[in-house]
């Protein structure tokens, strides 16, 4: 997240927390087939509502390996929602319980009184992924900046360049930097935010 100030325990935005990416690659169902997963992508952005079906992804029952699809259903039908009946469905409800995550991070960063937000910022592979950057601005409420893909590789770089007296300037001069020499995608929270509030009751989170 976009702040003066970043609160203790907020060192890191919605978005870029590997705990998060942790999560994805734990819930990620296994395209069945030769199924494509920009396919099953473009299939689940079709899906509506939002946050029809989600999951606490921080559920003990989702860390073993094995079927994480058929637990993500069984864990909808215990909670009394619809249960995903499809690959794409399946996706959509991990994106959608991510993108709750998210927000749920954003929620504790914004109660600290030095916390002045008024973005979120998704870097590295989850800026790849259009859907789950929409859904995480209408979870959130605030836009999501997605971009640079290759955060990391950029950033060691200035880093070096800067020590070596290739590019001056602080730590503002070089965000600067990044945003006028990379494609940044601004996505602008929609109605979502009663949905994945109504969504977040439902699982306990």
């Amino acid at each position: 997240m976009d702040r003066g100030d970043r609160p203790s325990g907020c060192a890191r935005p919605p978005g870029l927390d590997r705990h998060y990416a942790r999560r994805a690659i734990r819930l990620r169902p296994a395209a069945p087939g030769n199924q494509d997963l920009s396919d099953l992508l473009a299939a689940a952005r079709c899906r509506k509502p939002a946050f029809r079906s989600v999951v606490d992804i921080d559920a003990p029952t989702f860390l073993p390996p094995g079927d994480r699809p058929a637990r993500i259903t069984e864990a909808c039908r215990l909670a009394g929602q619809p249960v995903p009946q499809s690959p794409a469905a399946v996706v959509r409800c991990v994106l959608g319980s991510l993108a709750l995550a998210h927000a749920g991070r954003c929620v504790r960063c914004r109660t600290s009184p030095a916390d002045r937000s008024t973005r979120c910022t998704s870097l590295a592979g989850g800026a790849r992924n259009a859907l789950l950057c929409q859904l995480t601005a209408d979870a959130c409420g605030l836009p999501v900046l997605a971009g640079p893909v290759e955060a990391t590789a950029i950033g060691n770089l200035l880093v070096q360049a800067r020590a070596a007296g290739v590019v001056g300037g602080d730590l503002a001069a070089l965000r600067r930097l990044v945003r006028q020499t990379q494609r940044i995608v601004r996505y602008e929270p929609g109605d979502g935010s009663g949905t994945a509030r109504a969504a977040e009751r439902r699982v306990g989170v």
